[in-house]
């Protein structure tokens, strides 16, 4: 692909016409050597970099967010702050998005990609992907609502739920739920379906990927290669 192109494809926050600018300033260089045109020829094992800076192709972007609450799951939003606006500049892609969206008060693992395929994988109601949910509620959490979940739960508007593995956890208040469908606000539902209102929610895991706990509320990280499977 053209020089130009690669550069601003890997970099969202330089556009081509900042390579054609670079480029006549000496600061690309490809395999080393000085580029002398944005429009040059380069493919994607070729070692570009720009003002010294090595420029790594990749066809995607797979970050790993802990999203914190009072940011919206959007691509772009008029009044609240989105995920994509946590991310910097120099991993911002177009097509960035997130994955398997959270409510705007709810924390916990986010994927954020342009790889609608693996994405598919992760979100396709077919696919039965557990995703696991820690959660403080309102009362006490009893084993008979561990039974009602795990039967699969039909809430008031005539939703049914596939079944759902609740483990009580901190005395009866909290507890780590195990979904395999993701309805919208389905935890929150079901559990106030059973008159437990939810004051607490984060995911923890989606498939096999889980949060890093290193990872303090709106802090980032790029998955790791075995991450990405």
């Amino acid at each position: 692909m053209r020089l130009d192109k690669f550069v601003s494809s890997q970099r969202n926050d330089i556009s081509r016409s900042m390579v054609r600018e670079l480029c006549r300033k000496g600061q690309v260089t490809v395999n080393g050597k000085v580029a002398k045109a944005a429009d040059a020829k380069v493919s994607e094992n070729d070692i570009v970099a720009v003002k010294g800076v090595e420029i790594c192709y990749k066809k995607f972007v797979y970050i790993m967010m802990n999203k914190p609450q009072g940011v919206v799951c959007s691509t772009r939003d008029g009044e609240s702050k989105t995920v994509l606006e946590l991310v910097p500049p120099e991993m911002f892609r177009e097509g960035l998005f997130p994955a398997g969206r959270l409510d705007k008060d709810t924390e916990g693992l986010l994927l954020l990609t342009d790889d609608g395929p693996l994405a598919h994988e992760l979100l396709s109601p077919k696919k039965h992907v557990d995703k696991v949910y820690f959660a403080r509620v309102e009362g006490m959490l009893e084993q008979s609502d561990a039974a009602a979940l795990a039967a699969g739960l039909t809430l008031g508007d005539g939703l049914e739920c596939l079944p759902a593995d609740l483990e009580i956890l901190e005395g009866g208040s909290c507890c780590r739920i195990t979904l395999r469908e993701g309805k919208y606000h389905q935890v929150k539902r079901m559990l106030a379906a059973r008159g437990k209102p939810v004051t607490y929610l984060k995911r923890l895991s989606m498939g096999p990927l889980a949060l890093d706990p290193a990872l303090k509320p709106g802090e980032w990280r790029p998955l790791t290669v075995p991450e990405q499977g």
